[in-house]
């Protein structure tokens, strides 16, 4: 009999999770067996992992003594990737613990993919995961601008602190939904590319989002930042802002109107920037976001035109600023 603090998963995935084992259970033994002894595993890890303490309970983190003071400096100290080896226990338990429980729950998927009630739940807890992921990255972002006041920054740093803790986003309430919506939409209206002046896409991404007034009310106010827009071009097209510039250019040069989706890799001289999505793998979409978010970093290294975030990034920082007034 498996025992395990109730905290691993909530009561919906301990739900989902049982319902599939019946269902499987019924249709494949084996099958059966082999989630059975997945997920002891990850209860076994999960439970080792919550057993950290706190990093509000870590009184020195990298060699800093933790106070309020000094704690968004504590935290931004181990947020580069080459500082791996002076991230907390804590922290770097719990990011092996997401992606294992990624990898579970997405087995669930394709196991499930015959049973549309268990496997939508199932594939929707690994898209949770990746936006999870996506918003650790974004309250470490929203740390280092100076445009925050101190008071949003503690209220984050407790958000932050709130995920490490619990492997879950707390305002992921909030805004899970919009940027679902923002996916989804993406995927049943892909990039014509046409002209390239992203008019055509922003529309019918805008139209599948009719629902999302957060989204309306964002575009209306970013829709003169330069910036916003060149983020929203490479997400709507999926070519880094460099490349896009190279294929306009092209166009001008050679007086061609428009291109084709089967055209404008051959534009592009060397290898492409970015991975091509594939909306019904989830890691696709990180692997997107992380590419698109190295690119800003490396612009704001070198002091180049594009976007300095991503949209997603640009997007979750608008709504903070919203709360925060």
């Amino acid at each position: 009999m498996e025992s395990t603090p109730t905290h691993i998963f909530s009561g919906e995935e301990e739900l989902l999770v049982s319902r599939i084992k019946d269902w499987l259970k019924e249709k494949s033994p084996q099958e059966y067996n082999s989630i059975c002894d997945r997920f002891i595993l990850l209860r076994n890890l999960g439970a080792a992992v919550f057993e950290y303490p706190s990093i509000r309970n870590t009184r020195f983190l990298k060699g800093i003594l933790m106070d309020e003071n000094k704690l968004i400096e504590s935290l931004l100290a181990f947020s580069s990737v080459s500082h791996m080896l002076r991230t907390p226990s804590k922290v770097a338990a719990l990011r092996s613990f997401l992606v294992a429980k990624f990898h579970a729950f997405s087995l669930l998927s394709e196991m499930t993919a015959e049973n549309e009630n268990l496997h939508i739940p199932a594939r929707n807890i690994t898209f949770s995961i990746v936006f999870t992921l996506m918003a650790e990255d974004v309250y470490l972002s929203c740390l280092e601008d100076p445009s925050f006041s101190s008071n949003t920054k503690m209220n984050l740093v407790d958000d932050l602190i709130a995920l490490w803790d619990s492997g879950t986003d707390p305002r992921s309430i909030h805004h899970l939904s919009a940027l679902s919506s923002l996916w989804s939409a993406r995927d049943s209206s892909p990039p014509c590319f046409g002209t390239m002046d992203g008019n055509t896409e922003l529309l019918r991404i805008s139209f599948d989002m009719n629902t999302e007034t957060e989204w309306e009310d964002f575009l209306k106010e970013e829709s003169t930042n330069d910036y916003t827009r060149w983020a929203l071009e490479e997400f709507l097209f999926g070519l880094s802002h460099e490349e896009i510039i190279q294929v306009r250019n092209r166009l001008n040069r050679y007086g061609v109107s428009s291109v084709s989706h089967d055209e404008v890799r051959s534009y592009l001289d060397s290898k492409p920037a970015y991975s091509i999505v594939n909306n019904y793998d989830p890691r696709t979409i990180y692997d997107f976001f992380i590419e698109r978010r190295d690119a800003c970093k490396q612009r704001k290294k070198i002091s180049s035109l594009g976007p300095l975030h991503t949209l997603e990034e640009i997007y979750l920082k608008y709504r903070i600023i919203l709360e925060s007034t």
